[in-house]
């Protein structure tokens, strides 16, 4: 019988996760939930196809453990990017920080389909992609969350 991982299995390390399936992506968009980021940290560099964001996540796997709440920089990387819109956003306001509610996935016709970061207040970020290819990977050591609190969301 094989088991589903499980948080405890991380045992503190950094997260390196792939998504190449909606499943996999459910498993990052649950370890990105919350995270926090400057407008001014995406990028979509477009020769390479890659969409990219450098996140401060909070770390989910680690809540309710002995420690006060945690946050790491990671990285999300979208793969096979072959468009990138945003809606509820003003990419002109250098000073804008965004929190990253969910990472949902819309499959297209043979293999493509679109890549959707829900944001707070109503904005949006879609990537449309020739493949579900998407990395999270934790780039820093984890430092004590500023506020000293786990998010939290209205019933």
């Amino acid at each position: 019988m094989v088991e589903d991982a499980r948080f405890e299995d991380a045992g503190g390390r950094p997260v390196a996760l792939r998504a190449l399936d909606a499943d996999d992506l459910r498993v990052i968009s649950s370890l990105a939930q919350d995270a926090i980021f400057p407008v001014t940290e995406m990028t979509w560099d477009r020769p390479r196809r890659r969409f990219a964001l450098l996140l401060n996540r909070f770390r989910w796997e680690e809540a309710g453990g002995k420690t006060a709440p945690e946050r790491v920089q990671s990285v999300l990387t979208i793969e096979d990017a072959m468009a990138v819109a945003s809606q509820g956003i003003d990419r002109a306001d250098p000073d804008l920080v965004l929190s990253l509610l969910a990472l949902e996935w819309a499959p297209g016709e043979d293999g493509t389909g679109r890549i959707t970061l829900v944001l707070a207040g109503d904005g949006a970020i879609a990537v449309d992609v020739e493949a579900l290819e998407v990395t999270l990977r934790d780039v820093t050591q984890p430092y004590t969350a500023p506020s000293g609190k786990a998010p939290r969301h209205p019933d």
